[in-house]
């Protein structure tokens, strides 16, 4: 009896796995943000072709296992066949086809969806620089002057372009419901530009394992109006707290689960400080233009005063 049982249980199997599914939150379909829709679009639309050939190629094995069963006398036996040039046609000629239009939707797709390219907008975008730390994620706002831990504001409707870099391991930045992700590297700098449609909070993640903390290692992203935008900026340069050097290098150090902090100030140019700590790792990679002047600048400095010294 048991050996009857069997195969019941495994019938029963993917009905018990759709409803585990039914817990999950679809946050790349449930897209808030022009970038996240038209990857969704993308992924919609790739999926559509595929099943192009999918879908016929089942009912076609079922239609043919059913037509050819033992016992349907009437269905034609010819085993000398060997060819058929309709069926070579439409076996090879219509996945051509799909592939063609998928290697089209994909070329095009990858340019529009470029991470580094701005977005479009007649608003002026809003600059957020992004470190990764070990478990937690630093944020800096160059315009307002202001940085925060495991939390940003910014306005809907309105651009948003991060500059990424670590202080740690590679991470990878990612807002799932706004779209995109791009990886944190020590040493470098890379570029995401996104923008949320509505008012919402979003979670945000790193989605490159990192550690023991890697779990933890989560923030919140809440788009709001430009008037609520304002208001919580001036909420954080009302903080107590300051990041000045001292409190971010002990903020640096490993941490799991980390509270959101707000820090009404910064060390200035600390962005561009940690990227160049690792300069002599990643040479002449990931550093901007003003960090390359700067560098150039204090070496010719540099040349100039061994050149004294030796006179």
């Amino acid at each position: 009896m048991s050996k009857k049982r069997y195969p019941r249980l495994f019938g029963i199997l993917p009905f018990l796995g759709m409803l585990f599914l039914g817990g999950c939150k679809w946050t790349l379909i449930d897209s808030k943000g022009q970038v996240g829709i038209d990857e969704r679009n993308l992924i919609y639309i790739a999926t559509g072709l595929m099943l192009l050939v999918v879908i016929p190629v089942i009912v076609m094995a079922l239609a043919f296992a059913w037509k050819y069963r033992a016992s349907n006398k009437e269905a034609t036996y010819t085993p000398e066949w060997a060819h058929s040039t309709k069926i070579e046609l439409v076996v090879w000629g219509i996945p051509l086809l799909i592939i063609i239009a998928l290697g089209y939707v994909t070329y095009v797709s990858t340019h529009h969806l470029d991470p580094y390219r701005p977005l479009e907008s007649e608003h002026k975008p809003v600059t957020i620089q992004v470190v990764a730390l070990d478990w937690k994620w630093l944020f800096i706002y160059p315009e307002q002057g202001i940085a925060t831990v495991n939390k940003i504001v910014f306005p809907a409707n309105v651009p948003v372009n991060f500059r990424i870099t670590s202080d740690s391991v590679m991470n990878s930045f990612f807002i799932p419901q706004l779209g995109g992700q791009i990886y944190a590297m020590a040493g470098m700098q890379t570029q995401l530009h996104l923008i949320a449609n509505e008012n919402g909070e979003f979670d945000g993640i790193s989605a490159n394992y990192s550690g023991a903390g890697f779990t933890g290692m989560k923030f919140k992203a809440v788009a709001t109006t430009q008037a609520d935008f304002d208001a919580w900026v001036s909420e954080v340069k009302s903080a107590p707290k300051q990041l000045d050097a001292a409190t971010y290098e002990a903020l640096a150090k490993p941490s799991e689960k980390n509270p959101v902090e707000l820090y009404s100030s910064y060390v200035p140019n600390l962005f561009q400080t940690i990227i160049d700590k690792y300069e002599g790792m990643n040479p002449g990679k990931g550093v901007s233009h003003e960090g390359k002047q700067a560098s150039n600048e204090g070496m010719d400095m540099g040349k100039n005063s061994a050149a004294g010294a030796e006179e």
